[in-house]
């Protein structure tokens, strides 16, 4: 029995050493063929433009509703860059984008959702963003030796780092005219007084995450598409973070009117009624029939100091969706010396 043993754990000994040498040469062979593919590879740029769509995620289009907060407030972005395409799947990429981002409580909160907390507080923002990034690309599908033997079909990930210029910017109730005032200075929410919040940074840092496709055109000339998520460090590309601030502390009467528009007769930004739906919510939330909603809510807890204005609880993000037209601008193939 004990010799039988033996054999077995010999057997199994042996088995384990011929598979652990047959992974150890897979390996080796991989690398020298890796190897062989870099050292032949032959370096070369791309420059590029694309134009595609901007989403916004935050205060006014929240995370749990992803579908409708991708479509609904969806506007446009434009971008440049030039690539450097290092090894067959390592590139670098520098770029700069510019994308235009909104939000608006009106919008997001009709139909069913109607007379929520959200569609009383009406709100709404435009941002336009000036993104200056950094990434890196990792191809699926790794390329050949030059640029013009690259695979008809790519797919790539990629990864970076940002800097984001913003300056979220509201359409001023309709008494004042058709004009469109920047948010931050005022400090809708109190920044800049004793007890309250630095007023926010209109420069925030962003960490690009996508994935991409690629189709060659010809030697020279590529097309692709991307999608690619930004993640912020900050809560305030819609200027709505935290609690409402005491009126009495804001700067002006523009303040006040902007941080706190829950009395107003219209949605400000597509000048639309909000007569049924303020009633909608005083009904349901306070047990209020009014035919007044707009002075009727001035009478109630909402929107006083220290309530809910927004919530801190998730930093605000984007989504660009880009399709772009890829130049190739190459590199001499390098022939070995003659001797």
């Amino acid at each position: 029995m004990n010799t039988v043993f033996a054999k077995s754990r010999k057997d199994s000994l042996r088995k384990g050493i011929m598979a652990g040498a047959l992974l150890l040469l897979t390996l080796a062979a991989s690398e020298v063929e890796a190897q062989r593919r870099f050292n032949n590879f032959v370096p070369y740029s791309s420059v590029a433009f694309g134009v595609g769509t901007s989403s916004y995620f935050g205060e006014m289009a929240p995370y749990s509703r992803h579908v409708v907060s991708i479509f609904k407030p969806m506007r446009w972005s434009m971008t440049g860059n030039y690539t450097r395409h290092f090894t067959p799947r390592f590139a670098a990429r520098a770029s700069f984008t510019w994308a235009r981002i909104m939000g608006d409580d009106h919008l997001m909160n009709t139909g069913n959702y109607e007379g929520n907390f959200y569609y009383a507080r009406n709100l709404h923002f435009r941002n336009d963003l000036k993104e200056f990034a950094a990434i890196g690309i990792f191809k699926l599908t790794p390329d050949s030796r030059s640029y013009d033997r690259r695979a008809q079909f790519g797919t790539y990930l990629f990864a970076g780092v940002a800097a984001v210029a913003h300056n979220p910017m509201a359409r001023v109730p309709d008494i004042e005219g058709d004009q469109w005032v920047k948010l931050q200075p005022l400090g809708t929410e109190g920044q800049g007084n004793p007890e309250y919040a630095k007023p926010y940074s209109l420069v925030q840092l962003a960490i690009p995450v996508g994935v991409g496709v690629r189709y060659k055109i010809n030697p020279r000339w590529d097309i692709s598409a991307e999608l690619g998520f930004r993640f912020t460090s900050t809560d305030y590309l819609d200027d709505a973070s935290g609690n409402y601030a005491d009126p009495n502390l804001l700067k002006n009467d523009l303040a006040r009117a902007m941080a706190n528009r829950s009395a107003e007769p219209t949605a400000a930004r597509k000048n639309r009624d909000r007569t049924e739906g303020l009633q909608t919510f005083l009904r349901n939330q306070y047990n209020i029939e009014s035919g007044d909603p707009f002075t009727t809510i001035q009478q109630t807890d909402f929107a006083t100091p220290g309530t809910l204005r927004g919530s801190a609880a998730r930093k605000d993000s984007y989504l660009l969706g880009m399709i772009h037209i890829n130049y190739i601008l190459g590199s001499p193939i390098k022939c070995p010396p003659l001797k």
